[in-house]
């Protein structure tokens, strides 16, 4: 049963859009790496796979990422929640966040930049326009390169819900859920009940 709202407060035009992941970027190489905790993130387009972060201008990060144009997107299990946010409180003009946070480089496969090791999934990936938005600057980026823990591997399919991936609403960390249905789901048919089948069980 679906409850509506018997009243709606009207607010003024804001960052209202909730959950959105909440990534730690790496970047920098491997004799000066950095790490900068992201929320204003997602995915552009499919084919050719395409992704983007936002940046405020004055965060240290945003100097790298203009003159490397290079970065790791690494998604944030559960266990590393408080490393995730001490990563978005220190500047990495004064702090090692790898040493900080007890977190392992590790140079990516594709790019100049360091991974981190102890996150699940790693994109690694390569800027292709900056566009200025306002208070942030918006880095549009190719996906060269994914890699994932064998451990949420079955097959060719990526079991994401064994990460235990952290979301960001509004100021709050949250794990994401329980699994609601499949892409699809709302208009799959049921199987049609084998009743023969059934008869037979219970004789």
């Amino acid at each position: 049963m679906i409850l509506m709202a018997k009243e709606k407060r009207e607010l003024k035009g804001g960052a209202l859009i909730a959950p959105l992941p909440v990534v730690m970027v790496s970047l920098g190489d491997m004799e000066k790496p950095n790490i900068i905790t992201v929320a204003w993130c997602g995915i552009t387009n499919t084919v050719p796979p395409k992704t983007y972060i936002s940046v405020r201008k004055s965060r240290y990060s945003h100097d790298i990422l203009i003159k490397k144009r290079e970065f790791v997107i690494n998604l944030t299990p559960r266990e590393l929640a408080r490393a995730a946010d001490l990563c978005g409180m220190y500047t990495g003009k004064k702090v090692d966040k790898f040493k900080k946070c007890a977190l392992t480089p590790k140079k990516a496969t594709h790019i100049d930049a360091p991974v981190i090791e102890e996150c699940p999934i790693n994109i690694e990936c390569r800027v292709s326009d900056i566009a200025p938005l306002g208070s942030h600057d918006m880095f549009l980026c190719d996906i060269v390169g994914v890699s994932v823990d064998e451990r949420l591997m079955e097959g060719d399919k990526i079991c994401i819900n064994r990460a235990h991936l952290c979301a960001f609403a509004h100021g709050e960390y949250y794990e994401l859920g329980s699994r609601i249905g499949k892409f699809g789901f709302s208009v799959k048919k049921k199987k049609p009940i084998n009743k023969k089948a059934n008869d037979e069980k219970e004789n």
